[in-house]
């Protein structure tokens, strides 16, 4: 439908902005006002007029409500109006407050339902304000719909309606949606607009530092001089050209050196230096590098003063997961700050606060696509008692249940001498006779499971005990102890785990250097030593992950990217226990 549209928006573009004032042809109808009256006021007066104008009242009046933030106040009023008797200019207007109101409550889908509705042919002849305001609901709809590419061609194509800060906004909109493509969809468009903004965002991933970043910039602006980009850089590459202009030079590690976490500590420290001692070695400009423990100051104040005194440019810690709180419920922090835990979810954090962990959700999130991906469609979960296993149980039935997956049972782990019996009840398992092998339910695709070493050596023999060992069982890496036992392998055979690259690769050279100086570096302490060298490389990209939302790193605890609230999330390789060894498995598996 839209495309249709555009020939002639294009072509008379100019037509319709000096026309938008006139008043819609007889067969096109009329659009409503602005109100001079209350909401209520409005209803009375349609409650006493005829048809046509109590329609138009009506629309006036769910349109006030939904300006105001009356939601099912607007709906209801809505449900008031005959849409299908009402003329294509009321349609449209109707229907994209319908839309609006969709989105609003999160149904994309339905909004670009709305949205397509015969009236909307004759879009181009109503006024622009309500043109941009119907395209800029389709634009929002098609991206909650996951259709990024789509949504920014239809922000490219309303921009010269736009000026102002309206354009402004609208010109940031396009960018944060072509820098989350994937690079594959950053290519040509016939669109001269967009194919610029798409290349804009190729040239940008392309270019690793941040000096090549600025390079590409400015090799951009030179190719494409009219281009909107060009005239005003969107505000995440302003800032990305800062950096460049203020190199890193200058990291406070903040870290406990005794406690409870000194020995998680320790090892994100030495995986934080082995990973700079790399760097200089490779002959690259590497930043002085500043150790600062916690218990040295009475308060994040204090430290913070310090750092600053000291010409600290970012920091990195605090660990301790109350720290981070604190920090998150500052409104600004002095100095960028990469934190090395999280706070709670949802919480809003001041602009300069990036946070970094081992997430264990971020696991639970991978097994469900990975699980989707391999083909199956309906889970059973069993994960620890507890806070913890409670985060990680609702990671995965998000993930699960928005990629359309089914959940069909979830509990927590029960203790070994009861684990038989809650499997049994789970599978269903029934026996028909005295000499008839026992039946189980066939509906389960695969068993999520969230466990440590202990606990999952005993669930894979009770699944086969059980008569459900044909049942694939995916899960989180804390169930690899990553002691090379063959024995205790054995009894996770089969079992298909998220895990770093660090632990599944021990050819990589800065684990082998680390493994030399700290033997404990290949076993489960690995991890934190992965999470230290990548909080290295994250620390001088942190504006180049703003910048560009799409943009991921290849870390040594997994592939990096940046959420829209500053959290760096993980994704993992796979591997399978098999025959009593750690197999890697292929990024995508055909079950």
């Amino acid at each position: 439908m839209t495309a249709r549209l555009r020939p002639l928006l294009i072509l008379c573009l100019v037509g319709l902005l000096s026309a938008c004032g006139s008043s819609p042809t007889s067969t096109l109808g009329e659009l409503p006002r602005t109100p001079q009256a209350s909401t209520q006021q409005l209803l009375e007066q349609a409650a006493t007029s005829d048809a046509e104008k109590a329609a138009l009242l009506r629309l006036t009046a769910a349109d006030q409500s939904f300006k105001q933030g009356e939601l099912d106040r607007a709906a209801q009023i809505l449900q008031q109006v005959p849409l299908d008797v009402l003329k294509p200019a009321q349609q449209i207007f109707a229907r994209t407050l319908q839309a609006e109101l969709a989105l609003a409550k999160g149904e994309p889908q339905q909004a670009l339902a709305l949205l397509q509705h015969p009236s909307f042919e004759r879009l181009s002849e109503l006024p622009v304000d309500q043109q941009v305001r119907s395209q800029l609901a389709r634009a929002e709809a098609l991206e909650g719909d996951g259709q990024l590419l789509a949504a920014a061609r239809e922000r490219v194509f309303i921009a010269p309606l736009l000026g102002g800060q309206a354009a402004e906004q609208n010109n940031e909109a396009i960018w944060e949606l072509v820098s989350n493509l994937p690079t594959e969809q950053l290519g040509s468009a016939e669109e001269p607009d967009l194919a610029g903004w798409l290349s804009l965002a190729a040239a940008l991933k392309q270019a690793g530092t941040l000096g090549r970043q600025q390079a590409a910039i400015d090799t951009w602006r030179a190719q494409h001089p009219g281009h909107p980009a060009a005239e005003r850089l969107p505000e995440a590459l302003v800032k990305l050209r800062e950096m460049a202009d203020q190199p890193l030079t200058h990291i406070g590690l903040l870290l406990p050196t005794d406690g409870q976490l000194a020995s998680v500590a320790r090892a994100l420290r030495d995986g934080f230096l082995a990973a700079h001692l790399q760097d200089r070695q490779m002959g690259n400009t590497s930043p002085k590098i500043e150790l600062y423990d916690p218990a040295r100051f009475r308060s994040l104040d204090d430290f913070y003063q310090q750092a600053q005194a000291d010409g600290v440019q970012l920091v990195v810690g605090p660990l301790e997961k109350e720290q981070v709180r604190q920090l998150a419920e500052r409104e600004q922090l002095p100095i960028i700050t990469l934190a090395l835990n999280y706070s709670d979810a949802g919480q809003k954090t001041p602009p300069q606060l990036f946070q970094f962990g081992l997430a264990a959700e971020d696991e639970a999130r991978e097994v469900a696509r990975r699980a989707w991906a391999d083909g199956h469609r309906s889970a059973i979960a069993l994960t620890p008692r507890g806070e913890w296993g409670s985060r990680v149980l609702e990671a995965f039935r998000q993930t699960w249940l928005d990629q359309g997956g089914t959940l069909l049972a979830a509990e927590p782990l029960a203790e070994p001498v009861e684990l038989a019996k809650q499997i049994a009840d789970l599978f269903q398992v029934r026996s028909s006779g005295p000499n008839a092998e026992p039946t189980r339910r066939q509906d389960v695709d695969f068993v999520f499971l969230a466990a440590t070493p202990q606990q999952a050596q005993q669930v894979k023999p009770t699944l086969i005990f059980q008569y459900a060992g044909d049942v694939p069982v995916y899960a989180t890496s804390h169930l690899h102890a990553a002691t090379n036992n063959r024995t205790q392998y054995l009894d996770l055979d089969g079992i298909r785990f998220a895990e770093t690259p660090w632990l599944l690769d021990p050819n990589i050279p800065m684990r082998q250097q680390a493994e030399q100086q700290w033997p404990q570096a290949g076993g489960s302490l690995g991890r934190l030593y992965a999470m230290g060298a990548d909080a290295y490389l994250l620390a001088p990209r942190l504006s180049q992950l703003a910048a560009l939302p799409g943009m991921r790193l290849e870390g040594l605890s997994g592939i990096l990217s940046l959420t829209p609230d500053q959290r760096v999330e993980r994704e993992l390789p796979w591997a399978e226990f098999r025959d009593g060894q750690v197999q890697r498995l292929p990024d995508s598996l055909t079950p």
